[in-house]
């Protein structure tokens, strides 16, 4: 009797999935499949205005583990040598005509447009929120229902499509508390950046809030690099340019 018993449950063990996925595991991998741990890249913002007109900027980004980011424009002429550094939920932004960082929110934007200050200096999204729910979705997708972590997290909920083969978003629906649609972002031209990073090369986002405006996220030079603690610092952004390769 034991025996049989041994063998009906070695039978259905062996009949079931290696392991399933859980929501906090499909979110982990989304957050490795975008961007390693620590990296480095190169990326366009543009806005787009419902007349046609675009404004075009260029920034070098670091990142170093799950809270700390920065960036550095390097166009605009207008725009060059300014920095913005994000430690967890603080932000700065520095001018080197004002010669001193300068708290900013994640609502705010340093390039105008549709993208946030919380968009382009985005953590892992497994930092900012928890998986509330997850469900099957068309199209072979698994769809996330996120919710802030906290009250300083940008929007308190998203809607995630993911992709199940490759374990990354589609789209995002970002909300406030109340169920306002903020914004959509719809990712895109997925790219092999090498080293194993495969990702979206495109991130669009368009609002109801702003009918007819677009902003335009295009990632280049995507690879894993490794900074020492002392980038992340406010003292530091003076020199975030020396960062650049050579």
């Amino acid at each position: 009797m034991q025996k049989a018993l041994f063998v009906a449950l070695f039978c259905l063990m062996a009949a079931a999935p290696a392991f399933a996925l859980d929501g906090t595991e499909i979110l982990a991998q989304v957050d490795r499949h975008l961007e390693p741990p620590s990296y480095e890249s190169y990326r366009k913002l543009i806005n787009i205005e419902p007349n046609g007109s675009e404004k075009d900027y260029v920034l070098f980004t670091a990142k170093k583990g799950r809270d700390k980011m920065l960036a550095v424009f390097l166009s605009p002429a207008s725009e060059k040598g300014r920095s913005t550094l994000r430690l967890g939920d603080n932000m700065w932004l520095y001018v080197p005509e004002v010669g001193k960082p300068i708290r900013v929110n994640s609502l705010q934007s340093v390039v105008g447009g549709i993208f946030n200050n919380a968009d382009i200096l985005r953590l892992d999204y497994s930092v900012e929120y928890h998986v509330a729910n997850v469900a099957e979705a068309p199209d072979n997708q698994y769809l996330l229902s996120l919710k802030a972590v906290n009250g300083a997290v940008a929007y308190d909920q998203l809607k995630m499509w993911v992709d199940k083969t490759k374990l990354l978003p589609t789209k995002i629906e970002c909300y406030t508390a109340t169920g306002l649609l903020i914004k959509t972002l719809h990712f895109s031209d997925i790219k092999d950046f090498g080293d194993g990073i495969v990702r979206p090369a495109m991130v669009t986002t368009d609002s109801p809030l702003y009918k007819g405006y677009k902003s335009v996220m295009l990632y280049a030079g995507v690879k894993a690099r490794t900074f020492p603690d002392e980038v992340f610092t406010l003292d530091f952004m003076p020199r975030t340019d020396t960062l650049l390769p050579h």
